[in-house]
């Protein structure tokens, strides 16, 4: 769906830049623009505040966009159409070069200004970018494997579904849990998450919690659907379809879909919901079911993801279909949160305007140079703060999107979910895994990201022994908004809050 939708940004875009009055306007022979005004287009507001920055006066004349400026998050942003446009026509362009930016090939390709220059602040940073890590203690997601953060699900994209889609005979993993044939699965990922204090048990625990089922089988044919419990008894009914139910992230916008069948058999589950991760008609390979008598809202709120393959499938190839639906390493994208990081960032954008900008060179030079200086000032700090604290460990009842800050200064971390998670509702393992730690550690402080739910941290602190914890907010500035910028907020002064807290967090 987002390649449609991208698509047509980018038919609107070659139509709308046929118009005189679009934007500015280029050489159809040679590329080069016959403006002099600067043009450069920036995805998220750290980039927009560093270029700001570096030009000083200049950034008067100069048109700068900030594309995400109201609010929306990096992960959940889609380009409109005039986004496009202005990406288009620009003479730089900066984005960061994840999975939430899947969007900008097209866009980049469609260009009009073909001697425009593009800093994609992964590439910049190289082999010091790192993926994103689940530690001991963090809530399994429900996993969307179809579906990256650059290919949002809406309302529109929703199919209704027919029970056939999940015919076939079909098996939980639970007892491949217990019996020990998915041990090396466990393995591979305490070794993949490059955390040293997570082990195959950390894992086995995990999911034994998570896949937990008191069904074995499940067979459905036709309109029926067979359960086959654990205890051996077996019990069949025909089932109608009830519709869909959309799981929403914290964002509200959607993050899986939930197909829905029911009853009037007695004797069998009355409500059923199946998610396999997509969205529309199709033949399931795998999916997650809930089942109960107590309605689908009641489903809904499930704290357990139980898992089933086709029964066909050997241990071997169970293992091979986890290994296969396990997402690619995804790249923290959060480097911005790092002062280091923001030093080389800085001195590439400033090399990149003095290349296009010949004229004006120096001052950028000079600006970026004196921008660096503080920027390494309070690098210095943060280490300070840090070499001097009580604690040495953060908590985070939320998203954890500043695993480069604390990996800067040699700080450890638990929290709810990773940095790019789309789940709001963290499990009462998580809760107690959490709160636990923040009684072994004796931690004064439980730690939150921007926002105005702090559900999680708060549960939490109730469920510590002291319950007197302080619950206290650092900015990933994911949500800064062009009023932000008109107040005054820069890139540095967010920074110096988020030290603030991190003292308060860590005394």
């Amino acid at each position: 769906m987002m390649k449609k939708i991208i698509a047509i940004f980018l038919a609107l875009t070659m139509a709308v830049g046929l118009l005189a009055g679009c934007g500015k306007k280029n050489n159809a022979e040679t590329g080069e623009s016959d403006s002099n005004k600067l043009s450069v287009v920036t995805t998220i507001f750290p980039e927009y505040d560093w270029v700001r920055e570096i030009l000083g006066d200049k950034a008067e004349s100069t048109d700068l966009t900030m594309l995400l400026s109201n609010g929306v998050d990096l992960h959940s942003y889609q380009p409109t159409a005039d986004d496009i446009v202005k990406i288009s026509d620009c003479d730089l362009f900066i984005y960061v070069g994840g999975e939430s930016d899947g969007w900008v090939d097209d866009a980049l390709k469609n260009a009009t200004n073909k001697n425009m220059k593009v800093i994609n602040l992964l590439e910049v940073l190289g082999d010091s970018v790192k993926t994103e890590e689940t530690v001991e203690g963090m809530q399994e997601e429900e996993h969307d494997h179809d579906h990256g953060h650059d290919e949002e699900i809406t309302k529109d994209d929703i199919e209704d579904r027919a029970l056939s889609d999940f015919a076939g005979e079909w098996k939980s993993l639970y007892p491949y849990l217990l019996n020990g044939d998915l041990d090396e699965y466990c393995e591979h990922k305490a070794e993949e998450d490059e955390d040293s204090s997570t082990t195959k048990d950390t894992y086995l625990e995990k999911y034994k919690a998570s896949w937990q089922c008191n069904a074995n089988k499940i067979s459905i044919n036709g309109n029926k659907i067979t359960f086959t419990y654990t205890d051996g008894k077996t019990v069949s009914a025909e089932y109608t379809y009830a519709g869909y139910q959309p799981k929403l992230n914290d964002e509200g916008k959607i993050s899986s879909v939930r197909y829905q069948f029911e009853t009037t058999n007695a004797d069998a589950p009355k409500y059923v919901q199946f998610n396999d991760h997509g969205h529309e008609s199709g033949e399931a390979e795998h999916f997650h079911i809930y089942f109960g008598n107590d309605g689908f809202d009641t489903l809904m709120d499930s704290k357990t993801n139980p898992f089933f393959v086709k029964d066909a499938l050997t241990v071997d190839e169970i293992l091979d279909e986890l290994m296969g639906h396990e997402h690619e390493e995804e790249k923290d994208e959060h480097v911005w949160l790092s002062l280091k990081n923001a030093e080389v960032l800085v001195n590439a954008i400033s090399k990149s305007l003095q290349e296009i900008d010949p004229d004006n060179k120096d001052t950028y030079a000079t600006n970026s140079d004196a921008y660096v200086k503080k920027l390494s000032a309070l690098d210095a700090d943060y280490q300070a703060a840090v070499d001097g604290a009580t604690y040495k460990t953060v908590l985070f009842g939320d998203r954890f999107p500043f695993r480069y800050l604390v990996d800067d200064y040699g700080l450890s971390y638990y929290a709810a979910f990773v940095g790019c998670s789309a789940e709001t509702e963290a499990s009462f393992e998580t809760i107690s895994f959490l709160a636990k730690k923040v009684d072994e550690l004796k931690l004064p402080c439980i730690l939150t990201i921007e926002g105005a739910q702090h559900k999680i941290a708060e549960t939490i602190v109730q469920n510590t022994t002291a319950k007197n914890q302080k619950v206290l907010t650092m900015d990933s500035m994911q949500s800064t908004t062009s009023k932000d910028v008109a107040n005054g907020t820069t890139y540095l002064s967010v920074m110096e809050k988020n030290l603030s807290v991190l003292k308060e967090a860590l005394d």
